[in-house]
């Protein structure tokens, strides 16, 4: 009777775990781990990071699965240009994207000669020291660094390979009401608006990314153990994103 006792509890404790550990990521927040490149160098490549989940309110990609409990966005609070935000494609709504809110509803927004425009206003980019980034096979690869700064008055660095790129040029758009247009700080290595990912819906966010709690260099191989500390990038730890 006691072994039947303890199993019973033993379950109801795992039960209460998993039930405590979904309200938390369905309604406060949900780690994520940054797999490409495309937000560099903003967030690398082995980032480790949570999403507040309540920051613009909540819909079905809030919980896990997707699940359509309901339909719309209920608790609304809309994204502020700048953000650096987690969402679903919505040409799949299950692929998590991560990237920058550039324009918001109604806002015009043209890219020329790599130069990004807003409502018919170049943006400020001011030059700073190059960057350089390691690919898998350990090759250095140089970019330009700059900080760009929004309408607002809000900094953020970007970094482009030249202002010739396939995606440097992009005729003038108007962002649709309920929509948003994201772009990667990387900016010639980022699949978003300007490529494949077309509007994001507001029922589409998923959550404001707001600090790295871990990040590590991922080239060494998973069964290399003796590798793993010194490829932590003890810097990069509790930073908040910006």
């Amino acid at each position: 009777m006691e072994k039947e006792e303890s199993f019973v509890d033993t379950v109801k404790t795992v039960f209460y775990a998993i039930l405590i550990a979904v309200v938390i990521r369905s309604l406060w927040f949900e780690p994520f781990k940054i797999p490409s490149g495309s937000m560099y160098p903003t967030l690398y490549v082995g980032d480790y990071l949570f999403v507040s989940k309540y920051t613009y309110g909540y819909s079905r990609h809030s919980f896990p699965f997707s699940l359509p409990l309901f339909k719309g966005r209920i608790w609304v609070d809309e994204p502020q240009r700048g953000d650096v935000i987690v969402f679903k494609n919505p040409k799949d709504n299950s692929t998590d994207f991560i990237k920058r809110v550039i324009g918001l509803p109604k806002d015009k927004i043209k890219l020329k000669d790599g130069r990004l425009y807003i409502n018919g206003k170049m943006l400020e980019r001011k030059n700073e020291e190059e960057f350089v980034i390691r690919n898998r096979y350990g090759a250095a690869e140089y970019y330009n660094r700059y900080i760009e700064v929004l309408p607002e008055g809000k900094e953020h660095y970007i970094l482009e390979v030249s202002d010739h790129e396939p995606n440097d040029n992009f005729m003038e758009v108007e962002v649709p009401e309920g929509h948003y247009f994201m772009m990667g700080d990387n900016r010639d290595h980022s699949d978003d608006s300007r490529v494949s990912v077309g509007f994001v819906p507001l029922d589409c966010l998923v959550g404001k990314a707001r600090v790295l709690f871990f990040s590590h260099n991922d080239e060494d191989a998973w069964y290399k153990p003796w590798t793993w500390v010194k490829k932590i990038r003890w810097s990069r730890l509790f930073n908040k994103i910006d």
